[in-house]
């Protein structure tokens, strides 16, 4: 939106500022990410520019790097690329395994989170909830306490119950950090919440479980969906948590990259950084359409 005509010059060259501000902010925030892209296609071992990709020479950029997400860890890496070699790595690939690993961590916390956020969230907006500040306090600090010391804390406690060293003991504590924006987005979608459809539907007789599944999950569902993905992404870009807790076989994408940068420094990682990257754009993407669709549900309208 332009400057309206009876702006004055101090306020043209305040929006002039403004919008160059945002510019350089943008720019600080995502060139650590547009350099990993390309660098990700790198044909040479290194992590910087070679002469012949400053030159676009199509010679310095290849897909080695990906086929080495692939092939690292299989029997036999240099196989023709048949049924064989896929089964392969399906089976033995280490980055494919991890992936493995990722995905089932990250959908089962997602599942236990946002169940658990969901049922918070749903009594923190009854009016009748007490000390309703000092629980929505307690519910949000995994997000504000520093990672490392609620690993440590989960690690001290899970080693006394034999949860440490285990899938559920990794899926509880990426349960922990991902329970704050279950709450946050449910909660956020439950302020525009029109009580008075459930109370009409309890007069005509609905049980407080019809309710809950006819008529405040289907209004209160992009919500909850937003709060899902996001403890998904939390989960599956964790990497404190899994070095407390998780054992040797439990690895997962993030601590697979942390391994390769201290034992074996390879642009692998940057192809792997390449893919999560692409994938959070995408459920970026997924949460802002179900923002939108929860204004529309809501009846607001952005100007």
């Amino acid at each position: 939106m332009g400057m309206p005509v009876y702006a004055t010059s101090l306020e043209r060259t305040w929006d002039g500022l403004y919008k160059i501000l945002c510019v350089l902010i943008f720019i600080f925030l995502m060139a650590p990410i547009l350099v990993v892209i390309p660098l990700s296609f790198n044909v040479e071992p290194y992590f910087t520019f070679t002469e012949k990709m400053l030159s676009l020479d199509p010679d310095g950029f290849s897909l080695r790097w990906y086929d080495r997400l692939l092939s690292f860890g299989t029997v036999n890496p240099n196989a023709p690329r048949d049924l064989a070699w896929w089964s392969d790595v399906w089976s033995n690939a280490t980055w494919v395994q991890v992936t493995k690993n990722s995905f089932l961590i990250g959908i089962a916390s997602t599942l236990v989170a946002t169940m658990l956020g969901t049922i918070a969230a749903l009594g923190l907006s009854r009016p009748e909830m007490p000390h309703k500040g000092i629980i929505m306090a307690m519910l949000i600090s995994p997000m504000i306490v520093p990672v490392i010391i609620t690993a440590t804390g989960l690690f001290f406690f899970y080693s006394q119950v034999g949860l440490a060293n285990s899938y559920a003991g990794i899926i509880l504590a990426h349960a922990t950090i991902g329970i704050p924006f279950v709450v946050i987005t449910v909660t956020a979608t439950l302020v525009g919440f029109d009580h008075s459809l459930a109370r009409a539907a309890a007069s005509l007789g609905a049980s407080p479980i019809r309710v809950f599944f006819k008529i405040t999950l289907p209004l209160i569902m992009p919500g909850v969906l937003s709060g899902a993905l996001f403890a998904f992404v939390a989960s599956f870009d964790e990497v404190v948590m899994v070095l407390f807790i998780a054992g040797h076989d439990q690895q997962t994408i993030p601590r697979q990259m942390w391994n390769g940068i201290r034992e074996q420094i390879s642009p692998t990682i940057l192809a792997a950084a390449t893919i999560l990257v692409l994938m959070s754009i995408m459920l970026l993407t997924v949460v802002e359409l179900l923002r939108r669709r929860s204004e529309r549900l809501r009846g607001v309208t952005s100007s």
